[in-house]
């Protein structure tokens, strides 16, 4: 596909909007990532970026500026299931993943463009793949590719406020298989049996949870799928639990106080929490940009993963995570961004990369 803008090195307002919502129109739940990829390319490639290509991993990738330090703007490009319509409603924007996270991914597309970066920056745009599922596949190949000074991952936390850290994640799946009885008697059903041991999970992290008021110091889990069946001699029951990590805890530390069980238990997506440090020259930088916009920036926390998980603990960087929009609205059928705050955010980022 071939795109034209009017400039290069001044992408206008229009052009901006414009490139989030033909990218949120395009559908691209994980694994199907490959035409809004061949799209973001394209558009890069037109608006000046020396480099715009699909990389090994599927991962659109745009570069500008020729110094030995490198700045990576880390988002993603898949988004959770579901299509709901892609519509304007006066200056909201609705569509899956106007929020989580499109619009940080393009905020970091045209802020690049529009920047002039300091003379020693190669700024890096990556719209990575399959972060909304446990493989990580994009971050986990960039990790691979690149060793940042610093790094910005593309997230939603609104457009005045900075993302310091994301808890670490466990997901383990539950398999149990047995012998059937009678209803009448007192053995477990199989479904007994899953409901039984999600209740000791929960009284497992409630113990842990007792001296934890602080919602980022806590084990949060959850039963994220159950199914049970029979073939009239054995049953069985699968479950799927997830965990959150705070940072006290690995994921070999949740695995060790789970409860005792007769089913097997196969853990995957383990992440380590992650915090970044406050006051760094990505972080001034940043709040610089929220001041000169009128705001007053603040430092937040977040109880899921995204895939600064993946590359902080490898790159050790001064890193954080900046994107518009309202955390709250991930993954639900409202989703929408409020696209003054969208282009609030690219003038944020523009202010940080020329003072990084």
């Amino acid at each position: 596909m071939t795109q034209t803008l009017s400039t290069t090195a001044q992408i206008s307002d229009a052009a901006a909007e414009a490139l989030l919502e033909g990218l949120v129109r395009i559908p691209s739940p994980s694994y199907q990532e490959a035409q809004a990829v061949a799209y973001l390319v394209d558009w890069l490639a037109a608006a000046g970026y020396a480099q715009a290509f699909v990389d090994a991993a599927g991962n659109a990738v745009g570069i500008i500026g020729s110094g030995n330090r490198d700045v990576v703007l880390l988002g993603h490009i898949d988004t959770f299931g579901g299509f709901p319509d892609v519509r304007r409603e006066g200056r909201r924007l609705y569509g899956r993943g106007t929020v989580d996270a499109k619009g940080a991914l393009c905020a970091f597309a045209v802020a690049g463009a529009r920047a002039v970066l300091p003379p020693d920056v190669r700024l890096i745009v990556i719209g990575a793949v399959e972060e909304e599922c446990p493989t990580s596949k994009g971050a986990r190949y960039a990790a691979t590719q690149y060793q940042p000074t610093a790094c910005l991952i593309g997230e939603p936390s609104n457009w005045d406020r900075i993302t310091l850290g994301y808890k670490g994640r466990l997901v383990l799946t539950w398999a149990w298989r047995g012998a059937l009885a009678h209803s009448a008697a007192e053995t477990l059903s199989p479904a007994e049996e899953a409901v039984t041991y999600w209740h000791a999970v929960k009284a497992a992290a409630a113990a842990f949870n007792a001296d934890k008021p602080r919602v980022f110091e806590r084990l949060d889990t959850t039963l994220q799928e159950l199914n049970t069946g029979q073939d009239g001699a054995y049953g069985w029951a699968n479950a799927v639990i997830g965990f959150r990590l705070p940072p006290t805890l690995t994921p070999q530390d949740v695995l060790a106080m789970l409860p005792s069980t007769n089913a097997s238990i196969t853990p995957f997506a383990q992440e380590v929490t992650v915090t970044a440090e406050r006051d760094t020259p990505l972080s001034r930088a940043l709040r610089g940009g929220i001041r000169a916009e009128g705001g007053t920036p603040a430092f937040v926390y977040k109880t899921g993963t995204s895939d600064m998980n993946v590359v902080a603990p490898l790159w050790q960087c001064p890193i954080a995570a900046y994107g518009a929009g309202d955390s709250a609205l991930d993954h639900t059928p409202d989703e929408h961004i409020d696209l003054d705050e969208y282009l609030r955010s690219v003038r944020v980022l523009q202010h940080a990369l020329e003072r990084l």
